[in-house]
């Protein structure tokens, strides 16, 4: 679902059509037009300071899952990534949204255990497919997960098949509930 407790709100066919590991889940911008332009300069174009506005925009969209005791977690990147890029987009998006609800933020709560190819072009099985298994939860964080309601952070929604992976290694980690709050969905 798209949106916020303004009333607009879009249930989209994806999430319709597959169950998924979340309660709920939200997003402040579709993603085209210029949403798409600031995601892409944000992921690839080094604009960090991007992250602070659009953090922002994510806690106006994101007041219905950023309930007090929460806690804020970024979808990880495979470590070969981060090198590259040198940041996690969601990262700094989910420093910013703790920073504006007051929550606690655990950076490196869960872990890509593989690489997984750029699935930009891959359709709804295959990105399910390349990420079974590939995310866990961080062994020195496990006791923070326990009874704990999680909310995932990410720039971009696709078929939510990174979400998912990253929800079910809450839930299997012992997650009381996950939800989901990203930047930007795709349609």
């Amino acid at each position: 679902m798209i949106g916020g407790t303004d009333g607009f709100r879009i249930e989209c066919d994806a999430c319709m059509a597959r169950a998924r590991p979340w309660a709920m889940g939200r997003a402040a911008l579709l993603y085209e037009g210029q949403a798409r332009k600031l995601v892409l300069s944000l992921k690839h174009g080094d604009r960090t300071d991007i992250a602070r506005p659009a953090g922002k925009w994510m806690v106006l969209a994101g007041r219905e899952v950023l309930k007090e005791g929460r806690v804020i977690v970024p979808v990880p990147l495979h470590w070969t990534r981060f090198m590259r890029r040198k940041y996690n987009q969601s990262a700094l998006l989910a420093q910013v949204i703790a920073d504006e609800a007051g929550l606690l933020h655990v950076p490196d709560l869960l872990v890509r255990r593989r690489r997984t190819k750029s699935l930009d072009h891959d359709g709804i099985e295959a990105r399910f497919a390349a990420m079974q298994g590939a995310i866990s939860v961080n062994p020195k964080h496990i006791e923070r997960m326990h009874g704990r309601e999680i909310v995932l952070i990410d720039d971009v929604m696709t078929s939510g098949a990174t979400l998912t992976a990253c929800a079910d290694a809450c839930i299997s980690g012992g997650a009381r509930e996950v939800c989901v709050l990203v930047l930007c969905r795709k349609t």
